[in-house]
């Protein structure tokens, strides 16, 4: 399929981008060739699609993010798409739990997104030391605080879904969403050797295979389609060496289209 047909299957919906976790900060550098994002929203804008980066400060609570993302939805008429990667999709998930917040959204595409929570989070909060490090840090930079990293461990995640499990089983079958996992089996350019050591670590400590700081198990949301591709924690959204984030983007949108199209 071309993207002329992509964009017509589109036509009316505006498209959402939902950064993770220190996603406004990596998005800054894209002048000194860092690329978070970028290339798949030009790439949405060469479609005619009204492109939207949801301005959340992406380290606070989980909760207050979602929030400030159901108001986002609830702000326009036109149906919503959201593509939300890492700590994103937990915020965009929860936003649409919310009343009225399905009803302005056409599809949901989570990528590496940890549903049930990241063992990187559990090890950084369970060091005091690490965790204080981590809060200044963010803090310093205006996007948040510590709390967003108790929000992403094992523990909090696993409750979060368990407690909202039924309504999560609703929300699946009455809208298409797609759930992206990824595994880092080597590195393939260099980008994915910045994760491969985390990835190693996890391995050891049970994790299974994961991209790095989020492992592959985590990231399947129950009920939706699931996507499983190579690479590390930002090879699906950052252009550069290997990757094809539009590539990636097309096809899942596809998937959103489709599945759309065989919805009751």
């Amino acid at each position: 399929m071309d993207d002329q047909a992509l964009a017509a299957a589109l036509g009316g919906c505006r498209p959402l981008l939902c950064y993770g976790l220190l996603g406004e900060v990596m998005a800054r550098l894209r002048p000194v060739g860092l690329d978070y994002m970028g290339a798949q929203a030009d790439w949405l804008r060469s479609l005619g699609l009204p492109v939207q980066v949801v301005a959340l400060p992406t380290a606070a609570p989980v909760a207050a993010n979602a929030a400030r993302l159901a108001e986002v939805l609830a702000g326009d008429d036109r149906p919503a798409l959201l593509i939300a990667h890492s700590k994103g999709g937990l915020e965009a998930l929860a936003a649409l739990l919310t009343l009225g917040a399905r009803a302005r959204c056409r599809g949901f595409i989570a990528i590496q997104s940890p549903f049930f929570g990241s063992p990187v989070a559990d090890a950084i909060c369970a060091q005091a030391a690490l965790h204080r490090a981590a809060h200044h840090t963010l803090r310093a930079l205006g996007i948040g605080d510590g709390a967003a990293l108790r929000d992403l461990t094992t523990t909090a995640r696993t409750a979060w879904m368990a407690a909202h499990a039924e309504s999560i089983a609703a929300l699946v079958r009455r809208l298409p969403v797609v759930a992206v996992a990824s595994e880092l089996g080597k590195a393939l350019d260099l980008h994915d050797h910045a994760y491969l050591a985390l990835s190693r670590w996890m391995r050891r400590r049970g994790a299974g295979p994961n991209d790095g700081l989020v492992p592959v198990d985590s990231a399947r949301l129950p009920g939706a389609r699931q996507v499983l591709l190579a690479g590390g924690h930002r090879s699906l959204v950052a252009e550069g060496g290997k990757r094809d984030p539009i590539g990636v983007l097309r096809d899942l949108l596809w998937q959103v289209v489709y599945a759309g199209q065989s919805m009751p």
